[in-house]
């Protein structure tokens, strides 16, 4: 049973969490902040962005470190990559243009619920925040409607 939704395995997937976990925590517990990479785009747009809701006190005070956690993800996941190679191929075969409108439509709606999937589904609901367990239950319902709808329809990834 537990191979028909782990065809590769599930070690990877503890490890990746597990890394994780310890990441935000020991960042909140260091710090007091959270995790959350919407908030990190939204405050590295602040860099080269006049636009004023890149430019609130709130991104332009915590930009700094926000762009170091996200060149750290970056730096370890190529370090990653060039210790152990790919996990798996780097080739999809999604459509390049339903790869950006899925990412439009994600982007879009973690700004409306005032944070993405790492900053509810990891530090808030870590930190036992009511708003962020409902942003994930609306996101997993959404997620999960939209597969089916797609799915009866026909559209396949």
């Amino acid at each position: 049973m537990i191979a028909s939704f782990f065809p590769n395995g599930w070690q990877h997937y503890l490890a990746g969490g597990l890394f994780i976990g310890a990441g935000v925590a020991l960042l909140y517990v260091a710090t007091g902040r959270l995790a959350g990479m919407s908030s990190v785009f939204t405050s590295s747009w602040s860099y080269v962005s006049s636009r004023v809701a890149f430019r609130q006190p709130r991104w332009l005070a915590s930009r700094a470190w926000r762009l170091q956690l996200a060149l750290g993800l970056v730096l370890g996941a190529a370090l990653w990559w060039l210790l152990l190679g790919p996990a798996e191929p780097l080739a999809t075969g999604v459509p390049a243009w339903r790869l950006a409108l899925g990412g439009l439509v994600a982007g879009f709606g973690a700004r409306l619920a005032g944070g993405c999937t790492s900053g509810h589904g990891i530090c808030g609901m870590g930190s036992l925040k009511l708003p962020s367990l409902l942003a994930v239950l609306t996101f997993m319902a959404t997620g999960f409607l939209t597969a089916m709808a797609l799915g009866a329809l026909g559209v396949a990834p």
